[in-house]
This record gives structure tokens, C-alpha cells and sequence, in this order.
């Protein structure tokens, strides 16, 4: 028992990053289940992850389809609903790909944080500290804020494309409606888009670059 749990302190960094990109990388295994016809295995894929994601599809990548990303709109011609609980369970067409069971958030968050994890392990002979503690909630104030506005703004106005979230007019009157396509929706290349997925690196390297090497530190001492 004493040998095994040497093992694992010797070891833990390769064995947590093993599990955690199993666990973020799952998701991705979903739509390459429904594509060759394996939808059962694919949907208990999307069902298991549902309490750790809306997987709304308007906000959520598609393979092996058209396009990596759908409007609302472009959804609701195949699949016409706007209530939140509904939409997660549109997985997608044979013609539009199946959406990762992940939203784009997660998927930037959760899958990069084992990502950068291994940019630490690669970095570890030099024993590197955490962050310190105030950089590394400056690391989550981004997607704190983004996602924070983005439920009040579902709460109040729904997920139809009318929210203050989904139009961003306030940021089309900032800076003077110089990017037309840029501000309303989900979809790729959008603010939301890109906000969604610049916050959720963010706050990834924050995460692994404090928790790594401070787990780090605490299995060193009890070695």
C-alpha cells in the first residue's frame, strides 16, 4: 500500500492529466459516434455531460457538417424550438454535422486546461511557482463576467436573439457600428464567439498554472 501510494505521488501529474483529458476529451467523441450511425453510444455521451453544460447548439461546435457553427435561426428550420432545455437536445443532422458536447465555452475552458497542463509538465524542471493568487482570479474575472451577463441576459430575454447579450448593441454603439457582422449572435467570428473562447483560455492557463504547480508543491513535501 505505502509503494502504490509513493507511485501515485511520484506520478500524479501524468495521472491527473490522463483523466482530465479522457474526461474534456469525451465530448468530442459524441459527434464521431452519431456520424457513423452509433447514436445511442453518441446520445449517452450528450447526456452524461448535460449537467456540466447547457450544450446549447447555437453556441456549440458541429463536425463533420456544413459548417463548424449555426445560428438559432439556420436551427430552427430544422429543429423550431427557442426554450433552452429543448435546444440541448438537438444534436444535429447527417447534413449539418453533430454538434460537441460541449458549448464553446467549456470547450475552450475544460478541454485547455489539461492542454496548458501539459505546457506545465513540460515546464516542471524548473520547479515553477503558482500564480499568485490575485493573477489568478484576474485569470477568471473574464468568464465570470462574460458568462454572468450572458445568463442574466437569457433570464430576462431569452435565448431568441433578443437579449443584450445576443444583439450587443451596447458594443455597436461603443465603437461606432464599425463591424456590422461582427456583433449579433453566436455564431463563428462573432464577439460572443470570440469572447467565449479568449476568456475560456484565459481562464484555463490561469487554472493549471496555479493549481499545477501548487499540487506540485504539496506532493513534494510529502515525498
Amino acid at each position: 500500500m505505502d509503494s502504490f501510494a509513493a507511485s501515485v505521488g511520484r506520478h500524479w501529474l501524468l495521472l491527473l492529466l490522463a483523466l482530465m483529458l479522457v474526461v474534456t476529451g469525451l465530448p468530442f467523441l459524441a459527434p464521431v459516434l452519431m456520424a457513423i450511425g452509433w447514436t445511442g453510444a453518441g446520445t449517452f455521451i450528450y447526456t452524461i455531460y448535460t449537467p456540466f453544460c447547457h450544450q446549447l447548439p447555437q453556441r456549440s461546435w458541429f463536425l463533420f457538417g456544413e459548417k463548424l457553427t449555426y445560428t438559432l435561426e439556420e436551427i430552427n428550420r430544422v429543429y423550431p424550438s427557442s426554450d433552452p432545455w429543448q435546444l440541448r437536445f438537438f444534436y444535429g443532422t447527417a447534413a449539418m454535422g453533430w454538434k460537441v458536447a460541449w458549448s464553446d465555452r467549456m470547450l475552450s475552458f475544460y478541454t485547455m486546461t489539461p492542454i496548458f497542463g501539459l505546457l506545465y509538465a513540460a515546464l516542471r524542471r524548473w520547479r515553477l511557482r503558482p500564480l499568485p493568487w490575485r493573477v489568478f482570479v484576474l485569470t477568471l474575472l473574464p468568464i465570470a463576467l462574460d458568462g454572468a451577463t450572458h445568463i442574466l441576459s437569457d433570464l430576462i430575454f431569452g435565448v431568441s436573439n433578443g437579449g443584450f447579450r445576443d444583439t450587443n448593441v451596447w458594443l455597436a454603439a461603443l465603437t461606432g457600428n464599425a463591424f456590422p457582422a461582427f456583433y449579433a449572435g453566436d455564431q463563428l467570428g462573432t464577439f460572443n464567439w470570440w469572447a467565449r473562447l479568449l476568456t475560456g483560455l484565459l481562464a484555463a492557463w490561469g487554472v493549471a498554472f496555479f493549481a499545477f504547480p501548487w499540487l506540485d508543491q504539496l506532493f513534494r513535501r510529502q515525498n
